[in-house]
This record gives structure tokens, sequence and C-alpha cells, in this order.
């Protein structure tokens, strides 16, 4: 089963990328930087492939708030294909900009002027976060279901039900408990939130075509969410002796007379949070553009002599084989050590001095 997912994307894109290469000629050029980050990067529609030239496009809502007030839109509404200005030209002076700062969002053309209106569109993160959360609350309350119809005398449950109460009782038992420490069950449905969110959001963006293949951890903006939210619990739960020993330590006079320890322990506050969104961010956005640079081998060599050829694309098979299966294992580990630290971390918030 773990190489279904390999062999569905190597047959994918050999049945749709090499007929149309071939149509292009021996001279055109694969554009690998252009594939990756459209792969990693955010966009408004959802492009599932092309072919015979004809884009697969899965078109999605548009949600803007400008210079006129509210409009909604199908991302239909705007050209596939940018301008001279490098402008997707869509209604009402909005569009989607291909270069510049703004390259790949919506603006609106005001005087000729970009200004980026308040926008709270369906892109494709955001869908892809959607079908994740159902996904996820499907696995959550179908075992719930079973639960509310047995005894905890009965016999322990089997099959999918069994596999979720695993994964729940790994991460109470051997993350959350010890992390934490006393009193950890009220953090428990956060922290298992997080756990569950993040490896179903890492898990479907693994399926290379709809309705997984969205970089919804890869994403910045996601991973800063949950390392604020992480952020405010930690100190909402921090005890005087957490707040102490940043503000008033245990170190000599000197030392607190030049607050060179408390700055270091105020800024101590924000680098944890923000190791938490940039551990999870960076490790899940490298895995994409790794696994899908490794594919691109096999069209970079496409037009090259057949030994050459063959050989690199089983090099390519091979490793594109290696780093799936490797990618599975992040998928799990990355939810794991987000949840980790964020117990870790409420746990040092909550810690009492032995002593007293």
């Amino acid at each position: 089963m773990k190489y279904i997912r390999q062999l569905l994307c190597l047959t994918w894109l050999l049945w749709v990328a090499v007929p149309a290469m071939a149509a292009e000629g021996e001279e055109s050029k694969l554009d690998i930087s252009h594939i990756v980050l459209e792969h990693i990067q955010d966009s408004y529609e959802w492009h599932v492939t092309d072919i015979g030239g004809k884009p697969i496009i899965i078109h999605l809502p548009v949600i803007v708030h400008g210079t006129t007030g509210w409009h909604v839109y199908c991302s239909s509404a705007f050209e596939h294909h940018a301008d001279a200005n490098g402008y997707r030209q869509g209604p009402d002076n909005f569009v989607i900009a291909t270069k510049g700062d703004n390259e790949g969002k919506i603006v609106e053309l005001v005087n000729g002027e970009e200004k980026r209106p308040f926008d709270i569109s369906i892109t494709k993160t955001v869908a892809t976060m959607f079908i994740s959360v159902i996904v996820l609350l499907l696995c959550i309350l179908l075992p719930a279901r079973w639960y509310r119809r047995h005894k905890a005398s009965d016999e322990a449950p089997g099959g999918f039900t069994g596999f979720i109460e695993m994964l729940v009782m790994y991460v109470v038992d051997d993350i959350i408990k010890p992390g934490v420490g006393k009193g950890y069950e009220k953090y428990c449905p956060y922290l298992l939130t997080c756990f569950f969110f993040i490896f179903t959001c890492n898990i479907m963006g693994l399926i290379p075509f709809p309705p997984g293949g969205g970089n919804v951890t890869g994403n910045i903006a996601v991973t800063f969410f949950l390392a604020l939210c992480t952020f405010i619990i930690v100190q909402f739960s921090g005890n005087k002796h957490y707040w102490k020993d940043i503000f008033w330590p245990d170190v000599p006079m000197a030392l607190k007379a030049f607050p060179l320890i408390p700055a270091i322990e105020f800024v101590g506050i924000f680098t944890k949070p923000f190791a938490l969104m940039i551990r999870l961010f960076a490790n899940i956005m490298a895995g994409h553009a790794i696994a899908i640079s490794l594919v691109c081998i096999i069209f970079l060599v496409s037009t090259k002599a057949l030994g050459v050829f063959l050989g690199m694309s089983a090099v390519s098979i091979i490793m594109s084989v290696f780093m799936s299966t490797l990618e599975v294992l992040v998928c799990f580990i990355q939810a794991m050590v987000f949840t980790m630290l964020s117990a870790i971390f409420i746990g040092l918030a909550r810690h009492e001095p032995e002593h007293e």
C-alpha cells in the first residue's frame, strides 16, 4: 500500500507530460522551478493536469472586498493566461498578478496602481484544509459512535476503530502526559486536535490529485496560526513561578540589575512558538519540493539518448519511491514533534519547584 501513491503519481505524470513534451518538440525545456513552486504555492484554482494542451482546472470561489465593496466570483472569471503587463484580467478591475510583489495574489487596479483588497477567498490550501477537516471528523466520529454503543467491559475494538484508539492512547500516554505532567487532562483536547489535524493534512498532501495534493502545513500562514494557539495557551497556563523565572530569575543581583538574563528569557517566550512554526513549515515544504523535483528528472532526460533516459528514469523512480515512503514517516514525525513540543512548553509554564 505504501507504494500506491507513488505509482499513481508516476502514471499520471507519464500519461500527461510525455505526449505534451513530444508535441512541443525536442527543444522544449521543462521549467522545474515553475513546476515545484506551482505545487507548493497557494492558488485561486486547482490545476489538475493538461490534456491535449487544455488545462483541467477545478475553479474555486473568490471573495474580495475592494474600493467598490464586496465581490464574489468564481476563479473562472479570470483569464488563464497573463497579458503583456503580467495580469490575468478579471471583472471589476480585479486581476491576478503573475509577477512583482503581489505575484499570485488578486489585486485591484486603481488608477493604474495595484491595491490589495481584503481577501477571504477559498483558495487551494483552504479547500484542502476543509477536506482534511471533514476526513478528520469522520475518523474521530466513527470510532466515537462505536464507543457509545459499547460498554467499557466489552472486548477491545479492532480494525479502524482499534487503530484510532491506539493512536489516541499513544499520543496521550507517551506525548501529552509526560510533557504536560499533572493536570494534563484539560490540555488533551487541544493537543490531540493538533496531532490529528497536522497528521491528516500531511497525509492528504501526499495524494497527487484532488481531493489531495494541497500543501497545507507547508503554508507558513497555517503553521503560524497553530504556533500562535500554542503560544496563547502557554502564556495563560503559566503560573507565578513561570513569570518569576522570566522577570526575576534566581541569579546574582548583578545580573538582575543589568537585565540580560530577563531579556533573554523574555525573548524566549517568542522564539519557542517561532521554532514550532518554522520547523513544521520548512520540513513539509522541503519534502514536497524534493519529491516533485525527483519525478521531474524523468522529463528532463526524455529527449536524451535511450540509455540515458532509461537509466535516469530508473534512478528517479527508485529515489521517488524512497522519498514518498520517507514522507509518510515524516508526516507522522512532524505531527508528533509539534504536539510533543507544545506539551513540553505547556508543562514548563506550569512547573512547580520541588522545594515548594
